[in-house]
């Protein structure tokens, strides 16, 4: 009796981390912070967070209540309403970067970052590198190739994501430790 009461309160724990990521991921969409070149806001942050502090399985289902949120046609992402909503606004242009946080809340909560601060570094930008590889590939679906696609759906972002991969790296071994709170 005692183990299925221990278990319905890891799984109680387990919903109530990634119902709260998914606001935290929400909330850090809409905020937008003054950076050059253009304005920050710290999804990607989340993202990674999320799968470090958690592992992958409670990362990966908090980005999928995330954009589940958005399919259903709920405000969650960066520019909606304004810019549309629900699955119409999942196909424009952001699509791909959208895809590409399932894959690195995978890799930031299956990579092993309890390392030296170098490889926990180099690791964090593979992982934000593959939003950046499935958005720019999505985008030049959408637009076509011939556009300059990595001025378009890089280059304008790398200072900023220099700026949270800094911030992650420097605070991963805390970050990890929250893993013993699950």
């Amino acid at each position: 009796m005692e183990v299925v009461k221990s278990q319905n309160l890891r799984v109680l724990k387990y919903i109530l981390v990634i119902f709260l990521g998914s606001v935290l991921l929400t909330i850090s969409s809409k905020i937008k912070i003054p950076f050059y070149p253009v304005p920050m806001t710290m999804q990607t942050f989340v993202v990674l967070l999320m799968g470090m502090a958690f592992g992958w399985k409670i990362g990966v289902a908090t980005v999928s209540l995330y954009l589940l949120e958005g399919i259903l046609g709920f405000p969650v992402f960066a520019g909606t309403p304004e810019k549309g909503i629900g699955i119409s606004y999942m196909l424009a242009h952001t699509g791909g970067y959208l895809a590409g946080f399932q894959f690195a809340a995978f890799f930031a909560g299956y990579l092993n970052f309890n390392t030296n601060i170098f490889k926990v570094f180099i690791k964090l930008v593979l992982c934000v590198s593959i939003i950046y590889i499935l958005g720019m590939f999505w985008l030049g679906m959408l637009i076509g190739w011939d556009k300059p696609i990595f001025q378009l759906g890089a280059f304008p972002f790398l200072f900023a994501e220099f700026f949270k991969i800094t911030i992650l790296t420097l605070l991963a071994k805390k970050i990890i430790k929250l893993r013993e709170f699950i």
